[in-house]
C-alpha cells in the first residue's frame, strides 16, 4: 500500500471513529433528556397535587396573567427593555469570566469550546476560522531537520455555492463577490520555503462543529488529535491561477497529536465576547506546546516526526477581520542560560497587535505567556487589573526579521529578542472575510532563535527585581504582517 492510499485509509479510520463518538455522545443526549423530562413530569404531578390541596390554582392563574400583563406593558412602554435583560445578562456571563481569572493566575487550561467551528451567526457570512499546526521533522535517510506548517482556513461558509469563491479572481473582484471556502494550506520553511493551497467548496466539506471538533475535505482532515492529508500543485497550474496564492510542491502528512500547554486568554476570548461578537480577532493557543508524531512527505523525499523533537505548536484564531499589524512568536525548544538545563516542561508564545473592540483600537495589544517549569507568567492586556504594559519594536532587515519585546506587571516582567532569517522565511497570503488582502507582506518562518529574561519581585527580596531564568530559544515560530 502506498503512502496516500494508506493516509486515505487512516482518514476513513479517523472520520468513522468521530462519527461513533458523536453517535455515542447522542445517544448519551437522548438518555439525559429522557431522564430529564421524567423528572420534570414527575416535578409537574407533584405541583399539580400541592396546588389542588391547597387550592393554589385560582391564585397562580391570577398571578400568571399579572405578571404576563405587566411584560407586555413594559415592552411597549420601554422597547430597549428586553435588550437591557439581553446586555445584563452578558454583563454577569462575562463579570463570572474576569472573576474565574482574577481568582485564577494561570493561564494553562485547556478550553475545547474556543477550539470549535465559530462561524454563526454574523460571522457566516463576514468571518473566518483558521486552525494552525507547527512542528518539525528529520529526513528519514539524511537526519536532515525541516520545520512544517499546517492551515486549515475557513471563511464565510453561508455563501458558499457549488465551487469554491475564491476573492483574489477577476471575476470576484470586478463584482465584489466575497470568498467563500476551507482553504487547507501546507508548506515549509528553511532552504526554498513554500506554501502550498488547496481549496474546497463547502458542500465537499465534514464536519462536526462542536467541541471536540473535527474537519475534513477529501483527503485532507483535522482534529484535535490528529491530522492528515496531501496538498499537490504543478508548477503549471500554480502559474495559470494566481487566484490560487500558491506556490507548487507536494506535502503529504499522516500525524498524531498530543497538546501539553495551553495559552487561555480568559474572558477576552470567552464566551460572552464571543457571543456580543465584540473583537475584530480573537485567538486560542490550545497547544503552546504540542507533541506531534507521524511523518511527512515532501517532494518525495520522507521525513519522521517524533514528540521529543517535534517542537510543535497548535492554536487558532477567528473573527470578522484580522489585526493590523500582526505579531506572533512561539516556542518550546527552550534551553537555561544559567542552569544549562533544557526547559522540558516550559513554552512561550506572543501575539497581538492593535486588536479592535467594536470602534476602539487597541494600542500594543499584545497578549504574551510563558509557562516556566510550572509557573505561570502572563502579560494580558485584557486582564486590565494586572497593569499589563507592553512596548515592542519589529525591524525587516536585509537578512533578517528582528522582534524585540518589552511586557511588565508590577509583579513580573519578561524581556524577548527574537530573529529569524528573511530566507528562511514564508511570505503568507491569506483573503479576508471581505474579499482583500490585509497584509502588503505577511512573514511567516519557525527557524527563529534568540533570547528570554524573566524577572519578578518579591516581599523576600525586599520588592526588587530578581532574575528568574536567562533563557535561550530555538525553533521559534514567528510572524510579522503589516
Amino acid at each position: 500500500m502506498g503512502v496516500l492510499e494508506e493516509i486515505e485509509t487512516n482518514i476513513s479510520k479517523a472520520i468513522d471513529s468521530a462519527t461513533d463518538n458523536a453517535d455515542a455522545a447522542i445517544e448519551v443526549a437522548k438518555k439525559a433528556a429522557t431522564g430529564a423530562i421524567h423528572v420534570t413530569d414527575g416535578a409537574v404531578s407533584k405541583a399539580g397535587e400541592i396546588a389542588k390541596k391547597y387550592k393554589l390554582d385560582e391564585a397562580a392563574a391570577s398571578a400568571a396573567k399579572s405578571v404576563g400583563q405587566m411584560v407586555e406593558e413594559v415592552s411597549k412602554k420601554y422597547p430597549l427593555a428586553g435588550r437591557a435583560v439581553e446586555l445584563g445578562r452578558s454583563a454577569m456571563d462575562v463579570a463570572g469570566e474576569v472573576s474565574s481569572d482574577i481568582m485564577e493566575s494561570g493561564f494553562n487550561k485547556s478550553d475545547l469550546e474556543r477550539d470549535r467551528f465559530m462561524l454563526r451567526g454574523k460571522l457566516a457570512e463576514q468571518g473566518y476560522d483558521c486552525w494552525r499546526q507547527f512542528f518539525t521533522g528529520h529526513n528519514a535517510a539524511t537526519g536532515e531537520e525541516k520545520s512544517f506548517f499546517l492551515c486549515f482556513f475557513a471563511i464565510n461558509p453561508a455563501l458558499g455555492t457549488d465551487s469554491a469563491i475564491l476573492g483574489q479572481s477577476e471575476e470576484t473582484q470586478s463584482k465584489g463577490i466575497k470568498p467563500s471556502y476551507l482553504m487547507v494550506k501546507a508548506g515549509v520553511w528553511g532552504e526554498d520555503p513554500r506554501q502550498l493551497n488547496r481549496f474546497f467548496p463547502w458542500k465537499k466539506v465534514s464536519m462536526n462543529e462542536g467541541a471536540p471538533f473535527s474537519i475534513s475535505a477529501d483527503n485532507c482532515f483535522l482534529s484535535e488529535t490528529r491530522s492528515l492529508g496531501r496538498v499537490c500543485l504543478r508548477p503549471e497550474e500554480v502559474k495559470a491561477h494566481p487566484e490560487w496564492m500558491s506556490d507548487a510542491g507536494d506535502l503529504i502528512w499522516d500525524l498524531h497529536i498530543d497538546k501539553k500547554i495551553a495559552f487561555n486568554i480568559g474572558y477576552g476570548a470567552g464566551k460572552a465576547m464571543r457571543d456580543q461578537e465584540a473583537l475584530q480577532m480573537l485567538w486560542h493557543a490550545e497547544g503552546m506546546k504540542t507533541a506531534y508524531e507521524g511523518r511527512v512527505v515532501y517532494n518525495g523525499q520522507i521525513y519522521m516526526v517524533r514528540p521529543e523533537t517535534s517542537f510543535g505548536y497548535a492554536d487558532k484564531n477567528w473573527g470578522s477581520d484580522f489585526t493590523r499589524p500582526w505579531i506572533w512568536l512561539a516556542s518550546n525548544d527552550l534551553t537555561s542560560k544559567i542552569s544549562g538545563d533544557k526547559l522540558s516542561n516550559s513554552a512561550f508564545a506572543i501575539g497581538g497587535g492593535k486588536p479592535r473592540i467594536g470602534n476602539l483600537e487597541v494600542e500594543n495589544g499584545l497578549l504574551g505567556a510563558i509557562w516556566h517549569e510550572g509557573e505561570a507568567y502572563q502579560f494580558n492586556f485584557s486582564h486590565v487589573w494586572t497593569l499589563t504594559k507592553t512596548r515592542y519594536k519589529v525591524k525587516v532587515g536585509k537578512d533578517y526579521i528582528r522582534w524585540r519585546l518589552i511586557q511588565e506587571t508590577p509583579l513580573s516582567k519578561m524581556y524577548t529578542d527574537i530573529q529569524c532569517p528573511r530566507k528562511d522565511m514564508v511570505q503568507l497570503s491569506y483573503e479576508t472575510p471581505g474579499g482583500q488582502i490585509r497584509h502588503d507582506k505577511f512573514w511567516c518562518g519557525g527557524t527563529g532563535t534568540g533570547s528570554i529574561k524573566l524577572y519578578r519581585k518579591s516581599l523576600k527580596k525586599d520588592w526588587k527585581w530578581e532574575l528568574v531564568d536567562e533563557i535561550e530559544a530555538a525553533h521559534v515560530g514567528c510572524e510579522y504582517g503589516d
